[in-house]
Order: structure tokens, then C-alpha cells, then sequence
């Protein structure tokens, strides 16, 4: 959508989507209110359940939902910016920190979702050797980790993103013409989709193959229980895929042709404006959708979500005796390490 918008060598006056103006201020604010009450409710759950017991996987959750909180309140802006036709009326240091702020989203967003796959697998493969990469301790510093790293690889889109000047308009677009700046963008394409989709697929691989073997030897329980984990996992890493491959791809064409100085004729690049437009959208729903995900997916969520509403609420007979009808189911999610069982049922991730 318009944070994306790099098409500079078409003229603005040119609309390339008919009434685009029109339905992409919506959808921006839809993603908007839907990202802040989600993500929000997210992080209060999360504290809330912290204070009594707390599953390590849900400090990547707690930080994911702040970077896709924080992204959010850039879209007012960039609605704005859409319902003037593209003009950014803001000034070049919110054009710059906009942009900046979807940059790093981009890449701490898809680093936690690494993480959690490589928790999964550590937890449900490498279950003996790991407790000291799986310790509380090693966790909150490897999101520190994941947050410097975020914060450098930024830093490109904060240097090479402008107000660029169209007659008497402004637009905020990237200096595609930047030979430094389209090798940062195919390196960020690696470092933040085929990389560690890599990373994902073979975490997973080894946990469906851990878990085929294991489950001649399993009760129905278990069994149901890493079928839920399972799924829970597939519909997260599933839904980044749709949302993010085809902006990924689109871009990269889109640089590739630059550094080739392959020349595009008009309806081609037309066709490749469009479809940045379309994919960045797809992108940014990824920020509203996990809360979603966590809600009708992940059954202890839904309980820790269900018990503060009914304390939210005064309810507190009823939050007990929710709270002691569930107790067991929830105490397979939580507390250490040591049971096999705990571990699978922590598979509730982003």
C-alpha cells in the first residue's frame, strides 16, 4: 500500500488503481483499530498471566504484539496519505520514521516467529540438551537480541526513504535508484522471508517427524494434545506465508530489474506498481490477525483471555470455579520444563 509506494517513475497523476483513495484509507483504519484492540488485549492477557504462572513462549508473544502495536499507529498517516493521492502532508521526519518503524517490524516480526519454531523444536526434538537455551534468562536476551538487530537493519529505510517532490506535491518514497539500497532490499528479502522460512520448515519437519515416531507409543491425550499444538503452529506460520510471500516477490522483481537495467514497458510496470500495492496490504494484515489466531486457536489463551474478562467484569465466583474446572488442563501448559507434556501443550505461539 502507500508505505511501499516506490513507482516514482509514473506519473502521480496517473491513479493506479481506480478509487484506490477511497477503499485504501478504509482497509488502513480497519487494520488499525483491529491491530491496536487486538494486540493490546494480547499484552494485557499476557501480563495478567505472567502474575500467576507464565509458558517461556509467551514472552515471544508479548514482544511480537508490541512490534505489530507499535506498527499500527503508523497507519493513520499513510491513510491520509492515500486519500490525498498519494501526497504525504507530514513532513520528511514522519516520512522517514514511518517507514523506519515498518522496517523493523518487518524484521522482528518474522525473527520471533524464527525463534518460536526453533523453542518448539529445542523443546520437542532436543528436550534434554536444552534447558539452558530454553531458560527464562536466555530468552528475554535473545529478544533483546532480536530487537537491537531490528533496530540496525531499519536504518536503511530510515536513510534512503524521502519526500520527494512532484510539482507543487510531496510524496514519501525510496531511492530505488540507489545501487547500496537495492542490495539492502534483496538482503533483506533473504534475512527476513527465505532464510528463516528455511529455519521454520526445517524445525517442523524434525517435529513431525519426533512426533510420528513417538506416537504408537502415545496415549489419545497426548496425541490430541500435539495435534492442537500443531495446528495452532500451521495456521500462524501459514497465514505469514500468504500474508508476506507476495510482496516479497514482487519486490524483488522489482529490484532485480533496476540492478539488470532491465527496461519494463509501461503496462508491465504498471502491473508491478499494482501488485506492491495489493501484496503491501496482505502484508499489514499480518499485524491484526495473530490476537485472532491466539483467541480460537490456542485453548490456553482463550482461558487466561477468559478468566481476566470475567474478573474485568466482577465476577469472581464464576473466574474460580472457570479457573478450578480448567486447572488441570492449564497446568500442562505452564511451569517447568521437566514434563514432556508441559512442553507440547507450549506450542501456543505468535
Amino acid at each position: 500500500c502507500v508505505p511501499v509506494q516506490e513507482w516514482a517513475c509514473l506519473s502521480l497523476d496517473h491513479q493506479l488503481l481506480s478509487l484506490s483513495h477511497v477503499y485504501l484509507p478504509i482497509l488502513y483504519f480497519i487494520i488499525f483499530f483491529a491491530g491496536v484492540l487486538g494486540n493490546l488485549f494480547v499484552l494485557v492477557v499476557i501480563v495478567s498471566r505472567h502474575k500467576r504462572r507464565g509458558r517461556l513462549v509467551d514472552t515471544f508473544m508479548l514482544n511480537l504484539a508490541l512490534a505489530d502495536l507499535v506498527f499500527v499507529f503508523t497507519l493513520p498517516l499513510w491513510a491520509v496519505s492515500a486519500r490525498q493521492h498519494d501526497q504525504w502532508p507530514f513532513g520528511n521526519l514522519l516520512c522517514k520514521l514511518s517507514s523506519y518503524i515498518i522496517a523493523v517490524n518487518r524484521f522482528s516480526n518474522i525473527s520471533f516467529l524464527t525463534c518460536m519454531s526453533i523453542d518448539r523444536y529445542l523443546a520437542i526434538v532436543r528436550l534434554m540438551e536444552s534447558h539452558l537455551l530454553r531458560s527464562s534468562r536466555c530468552v528475554h536476551f535473545t529478544c533483546g537480541v532480536v530487537w537491537a538487530a531490528s533496530l540496525v537493519l531499519g536504518i536503511p529505510s530510515l536513510v534512503f526513504r524521502r519526500l520527494m517532490m512532484h510539482g507543487d506535491s510531496s510524496s514519501c518514497l525510496e531511492d530505488l535508484n540507489s545501487s547500496f539500497f537495492q542490495v539492502m532490499v534483496l538482503l533483506s528479502v533473504v534475512l527476513t522471508f527465505i532464510f528463516p522460512v528455511l529455519v521454520i520448515v526445517l524445525c517442523y519437519g524434525s517435529i513431525i517427524v519426533k512426533l510420528h515416531e513417538h506416537s504408537a507409543t502415545s496415549n489419545l491425550r497426548t496425541n490430541a494434545r500435539h495435534r492442537h499444538s500443531l495446528k495452532t503452529v500451521c495456521t500462524i506460520i501459514t497465514v505469514f506465508l500468504v500474508s508476506w510471500l507476495p510482496f516479497n516477490v514482487f519486490k524483488s522483481i522489482q529490484v532485480i530489474s533496476k540492478i539488470s537495467n532491465t527496461e519494463l514497458d509501461e503496462d508491465l510496470e504498471r502491473y508491478l506498481s499494482r501488485g506492491l500495492i495489493i501484496s503491501s496490504c496482505l502484508a499489514f494484515v499480518n499485524s491484526c490477525v495473530n490476537p485472532a489466531i491466539y483467541l480460537f486457536l490456542d485453548k490456553h489463551f482463550r482461558h487466561s483471555a477468559t478468566v481476566l474478562c470475567l474478573s474485568w467484569l466482577g465476577q469472581g465466583d464464576i473466574q474460580q470455579s472457570y479457573f478450578s474446572s480448567n486447572s488441570v488442563s492449564t497446568s500442562e501448559s505452564v511451569g517447568s520444563t521437566a514434563s514432556h507434556g508441559c512442553l507440547f501443550s507450549l506450542t501456543s505461539t505468535n
